[in-house]
């Protein structure tokens, strides 16, 4: 049998010649795409296997930290606690205040006036300042969000893992350096008006004595020597426990018996 080339049959081989040239073609990309996506596979799980380790890691520090704080806190409320106890076991005695730091700064007014369970207090009040052992005639701001101290040569140091606050406080009087050291409870970013970049304010706690209500609290220390008073009291201590008549000073009077309290 003789086969008879024409053109119209050299097209037809040269089609199925090149059907079965793109499938073999075609099957070799499949195989180069599987093996590709093996070596992502691979590395895939290997960024998993990272993620994973990192989680874990991170899960561990938030455990610590969270122990940590729950410490500190347990810390500052006992210290807190023993000098609240101290502060009510003088005021029942007759023994005075005999701090070598000690004002003589005399609140006027026999008794402290109260209005619906909440003292009331003028522009300008007495505070006694358990550490260092001081007495300061404070300015009362409802303005302010948190109480301030003036404070100079601020440092922070390192002691057992925290971070701690080494500062200067003047005495009232003698204007003698005194210096205390706390625990940095964190640093407040204060912006003042005539600067737009925040300013960072280390912020510790100081246990005090404001009329009849005593409280640790929050202070911010920066410089305040260009301003009237040392010390102002801010919205952390005065909510819900005081009330202001701005027209008034000296409402409140200080316990007769007062002592310096040791950092804890």
């Amino acid at each position: 049998m003789r086969f008879i080339h024409t053109p119209k049959h050299r097209s037809a081989v040269l089609i199925v010649l090149a059907v079965l040239t793109s499938a073999c073609s075609h099957d070799r990309y499949l195989f180069m795409e599987k093996a590709q996506l093996t070596q992502l596979q691979q590395q895939v799980d290997q960024h998993q296997h990272q993620l994973d380790r990192l989680m874990a890691e991170n899960q561990r520090q938030i455990e610590q930290l969270e122990h940590a704080q729950a410490l500190r806190h347990q810390s500052v409320m006992h210290s807190l606690e023993q000098q609240t106890e101290s502060i009510q076991a003088l005021e029942g005695s007759d023994k005075r205040y005999t701090s070598p730091y000690r004002s003589d700064f005399t609140a006027s007014g026999e008794q402290t006036r109260l209005h619906q369970g909440k003292q009331i207090v003028g522009e300008v009040e007495p505070v006694f300042l358990a550490i260092p052992g001081v007495i300061y005639s404070a300015r009362i701001d409802s303005g302010a969000t948190t109480s301030s101290l003036d404070a100079a040569n601020i440092t922070r140091f390192e002691r057992d893992g925290e971070t701690w606050v080494r500062f200067d406080i003047r005495h009232p009087e003698s204007e003698a350096l005194i210096t205390v050291e706390r625990a940095l409870v964190r640093t407040a970013r204060i912006l003042q008006a005539d600067s737009q970049t925040p300013e960072e304010r280390p912020v510790v706690r100081l246990p005090f004595v404001l009329g009849n209500h005593r409280q640790s609290a929050e202070f911010t220390l920066n410089d305040r020597e260009h301003l009237t008073y040392p010390l102002l009291i801010g919205r952390n201590v005065l909510k819900d426990v005081m009330l202001i008549d701005v027209g008034q000073t000296h409402m409140t009077r200080l316990p007769d018996a007062l002592t310096q309290q040791e950092a804890p």
